[in-house]
């Protein structure tokens, strides 16, 4: 899943702008999320952007950090 339209005005290296994409894909499927226009979509792409600016790089760890925030707040 694309997290391009969820840059808004963020400026990122095409590869992280990549792999912040499959991080929101992984995310995405974990959490059980298929529909782009949920809200719930947008705010997972939307953490990913905040670690991404963090300085997490990899789509591991942005993945894990994501899904360990979601998981921390459904409870």
């Amino acid at each position: 899943m694309p997290i391009t339209p969820f840059l808004r005005n963020e400026a990122f290296d095409p590869d992280l702008i990549d792999t912040m994409s499959a991080a929101l894909t992984q995310a995405c499927t974990t959490l059980g999320l298929v529909d782009r226009a949920d809200p719930i979509t947008e705010v997972v792409a939307h953490h990913i952007i905040k670690l991404a600016q963090r300085g997490i790089r990899t789509q591991t760890a942005l993945y894990l950090a994501t899904i360990e925030e979601f998981k921390a707040n459904a409870q």
